[in-house]
């Protein structure tokens, strides 16, 4: 039987970095506010003529490739997870497999937010095991501070997010002691409109207007106190469902990387699963919300610092837009 692992990580995050105490020069807040809701104490942001989602995806593509030993030419197919793609169309998966020298191979979006990176994953981990492919590249990237509105009316959202990108490569394997060994997909989309950014969209005939922008319905959307309920209760839920699966308890994992959306969600998760504080990894202090990109650029610090060790259970878990909801399981 066929099974997947990942062989390779690597991440790229802008070179601005973007404190607390520069967007209390901007809106009404302050690095105290902002590190008592979320943890964040800076982001980055991009460069514009330098970064791009695509070019940022390559470069974390690149390391992750050398990584794993390979090149560009070796891997079979590309799988991009973002909700800031270059361009309206095309997608971003295409743009990244002219970015670097990669045979014609097919690359597919997915718009799963801040789950995206583990649908990826799992697709991936799909397509492995029925043998259609056998190297396969995953990445997220964002760039998200240009849809922010560094207001006060927009503080709520605008301090929590910044731009990255991550990339794990994944290759076909026979050794069922290291693979990834499950994965699990939910949605619930009566909650849709939860967490969302409306305009520009397809509803209206004009898809933009003076009007859209002066009432705001153009800047990203949250009922925090809803989202942060649900998100607990969720992680929570499909974790254990990953670990129930493989007749597994949470004293096995190893190392939990959740998305970082909220150090005070992940903490309450953390707490709610039993689990001491050096089983979860956590680095939104550093980077804020990077949304598809957060788990591959923990994957890739937590590779660096050499805290995956070979045998580890390690759990991916994420919770989005949509609602959206995902985990995966992983014997690296």
């Amino acid at each position: 039987m066929n099974f997947s692992r990942i062989t390779g990580v690597g991440f790229y995050v802008p070179e601005t970095v973007v404190t607390n105490h520069d967007l209390e020069k901007l809106m009404d807040t302050s690095d105290a506010w902002i590190t008592e809701r979320s943890g964040i104490k800076e982001r980055r942001f991009f460069t514009e003529g330098k970064d791009t989602v695509s070019n940022m995806g390559a470069r974390a593509a690149q390391m992750a490739i050398e990584r794993a030993g390979l090149t560009p030419q070796d891997i079979d197919f590309i799988i991009f997870a973002t909700l800031s793609p270059d361009y309206n169309f095309p997608g971003s998966g295409v743009l990244l497999q002219r970015e670097l020298p990669f045979r014609e191979i097919g690359a597919l979006d997915v718009r799963a937010q801040c789950s995206g990176f583990i649908y990826g994953v799992s697709i991936a981990d799909q397509f492995i095991k029925s043998g259609m492919y056998k190297r396969i590249l995953v990445v997220g990237a964002e760039i998200q501070s240009n849809i922010l509105e560094l207001s006060t009316r927009n503080r709520d959202f605008a301090v929590l997010f910044g731009d990255g990108a991550g990339a794990v490569v994944i290759e076909k394997t026979d050794n069922p002691d290291r693979r990834i060994l499950s994965t699990h997909l939910h949605s619930e989309g009566k909650y849709a409109e939860d967490l969302i950014l409306e305009h520009p969209g397809s509803r209206l005939k004009d898809r933009m207007s003076t009007k859209i922008v002066e009432e705001g319905r153009h800047l990203p959307f949250m009922k925090g106190s809803a989202v942060f309920k649900h998100a607990v209760t969720r992680f929570s839920e499909v974790i254990d469902e990953a670990l129930q699966a493989n007749n597994l308890q949470t004293t096995d994992i190893d190392m939990l990387v959740p998305h970082q959306a909220n150090l005070r969600i992940s903490e309450a998760v953390r707490q709610k699963m039993g689990l001491p504080e050096d089983k979860v990894y956590n680095n939104i202090q550093k980077y804020g919300n990077t949304t598809a990109a957060t788990i591959p650029i923990c994957l890739s610090e937590l590779w660096e610092q050499n805290r995956l060790k070979e045998g580890d259970l390690v759990c991916l878990a994420a919770f989005g837009s949509g609602f959206t909801w995902a985990s995966a399981l992983i014997r690296w």
